[in-house]
């Protein structure tokens, strides 16, 4: 029957690496979880006169580098000028030559979001007229190609190590404390630590290119690597590396000191075991936390936590299992029932743990019940819903086996005869070393007979193995249980493929604000046309972020008739869906920076929510005016945002 059934497991382990392929393969570059919300000029606009600037709004806040932002005409050429420089809040500009002729021109970015996700992109607009470039801007991607692919491929191999390692020495501490002398346990421990360094270290290697150009070739540059490591990435995976030299510390306690202790002196070690593999644990779990998506939007401060506990709690119950896996198919010394029933434990109080922080989670990356079926992050969380919820269903059927197995050994227990029972606990390796000694006392001296005897005791040994083994097999719950794990293994495989491409998908609250603001911002960009064209009224438009909770929305600032003299104000506020966004503060500043007049402070009075109006606004000169519009969102939170606005 074991023999069957190698090939089976052979052949499941390759079908599960298969398809976690095929999700890596097709999960295609990392998605933005930065969105471009705004821009000026805006995307496809045609303006009368070369700007002195272009900017663009985000979701969040990005890193910059020297290229990041760029400027072409219509032959390709670069006509931007300087470096991209932060505007306010989640604003980002670069400078452009003067006398720019008419034509069309592209803007391409790519930055790297507040979650160390690279972002990129292009759009056009157009001076007086528009005309045909020579710039593409259909293969504008970020993270894609083969480093990308490696990149997404050595995230997967860290969050297999991380789980492996953190789950396997649970297993082995708080289950099975016999497996910490078994060698396949050790094995597997050992193995997870290697994945885990091995892929952070690649990790590292690729993460310039990976957020750059995207070229092989520039993966072992040493400037890149240098500045890597000044990035928030850079340095989560060196912490996450000096983590791993203290983990490496307690795997030789756990596989050395400890197995040589007494069953009661190892009460205290495992006690300090327990403390520091906790807190080793933990840190590497926040090595993830601090630079990803639990680092940056809504409820930063719990959402890191949170994360933290979520991993662990994954590590245990996937990790655990897959120890339990090794134990019941490739360890010679037999694992008890008692130890499956503990780790059944640690598996239910962690599935606990994960529809607890799970359920957060959701509602933090989502924010709506349509995002679950109209954004990609829902979708993908649907999925791994669907896998979590098969995998619950299966290991219920392994706590049915567990229970069964138990009943079965306590009713041989009371059947067997004491000499029995003590026969039957006697492991392989015990009958071995009697075997040997045996062997030694008759043959007294070496020659060919003690070479003879030694032999025959070793073979004794190996049939006295295999026959327990064959005993241990031929149960059918213990069978059942082993079959059970096995499935539960092949889902959790893909559940973690699953669990990969998530981590580089736009969450679904940000692909939503994104969408939202960008139609507020076509409607208003629609009117703002019609309205110049009738009255000669200026309308613009500015995202804004405070950086407080519930901070972001869109300010909109229309002045009538757009004129020397007299005139009419009125400040629109929303949120990103288009609703009115009730804060408590809106102020007014323009100023004509060619001739040096201003900033002229106004302050509208508010007329209702999210409206603010203010009469006889008083502009001296005609001219190119910057708009300065500063918002409060509470009592600390607040960001000045602007634009610039041709009146007279």
């Amino acid at each position: 029957m074991t023999q069957t059934i190698a090939p089976r497991v052979r052949t499941l382990v390759l079908l599960l690496l298969a398809a976690c392929g095929l999700l890596l393969t097709t999960a295609g570059p990392a998605s933005a979880h930065a969105a471009l919300t705004g821009s000026d000029p805006q995307q496809g606009v045609v303006v009368d006169k070369a700007p002195d600037q272009v900017s663009l709004t985000f979701s969040e806040k990005v890193a910059l580098s020297n290229d990041s932002l760029r400027v072409l005409d219509p032959k390709g050429k670069p006509v931007q000028q300087g470096k991209p420089f932060e505007v306010s809040g989640t604003t980002y500009a670069v400078k452009l030559h003067s006398g720019l002729p008419d034509g069309t021109y592209t803007v391409t970015y790519q930055v790297v979001s507040a979650d160390s996700h690279p972002v990129a992109g292009a759009y056009t607009f157009s001076i007086g007229a528009p005309s045909v470039t020579s710039v593409s801007v259909s293969g504008d991607t970020a993270g894609g190609g083969v480093v990308g692919w490696l990149y997404g491929f050595g995230r997967y191999m860290s969050y297999a190590g991380f789980i492996v390692l953190v789950g396997g020495a649970a297993f082995v501490l708080g289950c099975w404390q016999r497996g910490a002398g078994v060698r396949p346990m050790q094995r597997l421990v050992v193995g997870g630590w290697l994945t885990l360094t091995s892929a952070t270290l690649l990790l590292l290697l690729l993460r310039g290119s990976y957020t750059g150009s995207g070229k092989v070739g520039d993966i072992f540059d040493l400037d890149l690597l240098g500045n890597v490591l000044q990035t928030k990435a850079g340095a989560a995976l060196v912490s996450r590396l000096l983590l791993l030299a203290a983990a490496a510390l307690f795997i030789s306690v756990l596989f050395g000191a400890y197995d040589k202790r007494e069953d009661e002196e190892k009460r205290d070690l495992t006690f300090g075991l327990a403390i520091g593999g906790t807190v080793v644990a933990a840190g590497l779990a926040a090595s993830w936390a601090m630079a990803e998506h639990a680092s940056v939007g809504l409820q930063a401060g719990i959402a890191m936590p949170v994360d933290v506990v979520h991993l662990l709690a994954v590590a245990a119950w996937l990790g655990g299992l897959t120890a339990l896996l090794v134990a019941l198919y490739r360890s010679d010394a037999p694992i008890e029932s008692t130890a499956v029933r503990r780790f059944s434990q640690v598996a239910f109080g962690s599935v606990v743990a994960l529809v607890a922080t799970g359920v957060y989670q959701s509602w933090r990356q989502l924010g709506s019940w349509s995002a679950f079926t109209e954004t990609r992050y829902g979708q993908l969380l649907l999925v791994k819903i669907g896998l979590v919820a098969l995998l619950v269903g299966i290991a219920f059927i392994s706590r049915r086996w567990t229970a069964q197995l138990a009943d079965t050994v306590v009713r041989q227990g009371k059947r067997a005869p004491q000499k029995e029972r003590v026969t039957a606990s006697t492991s392989g390796t015990g009958k071995s070393k009697k075997g040997a000694a045996d062997a030694t006392d008759a043959g007294g001296s070496k020659g060919p007979g003690s070479k003879r005897a030694a032999q025959l005791a070793r073979q004794q040994a190996a049939m006295d193995t295999a026959r327990q083994k064959r005993t241990r097999d031929a149960d059918p719950n213990r069978f059942g249980l082993r079959r059970s794990v096995l499935a539960e293994a092949g889902v959790a495989v893909v559940l973690l493929a699953v669990t990969t491409v998530l981590t580089q998908t736009e969450p679904g609250r940000t692909e939503e604000d994104a969408k939202a603001a960008k139609a507020a911002s076509s409607s208003s960009s629609s009117s703002s046309s019609s309205s110049t064209a009738g009255s000669g009224a200026v309308t613009l438009d500015m995202s804004f972020d405070t950086g407080g909770t519930d901070g972001k929305g869109v300010v909109t600032v229309d002045v009538d008739p757009a004129r020397v003299g007299g005139n009419e104000m009125h400040v629109y506020v929303q949120r990103p869906n288009g609703r009115a966004f009730d804060i408590p503060e809106v102020k007014v500043a323009l100023t004509l920076e060619a001739k040096k007049i201003g900033p002229l402070a106004i302050t509208p009075d508010r007329i209702s929510t999210g409206h603010w109006s203010a009469s006889n606004v008083q502009i001296p000169m005609a001219g190119d005016w910057k708009v300065a519009v500063t918002v409060r969102t509470s009592d600390i939170d607040q960001t000045t945002v602007s634009k610039n606005a041709q009146i007279g």
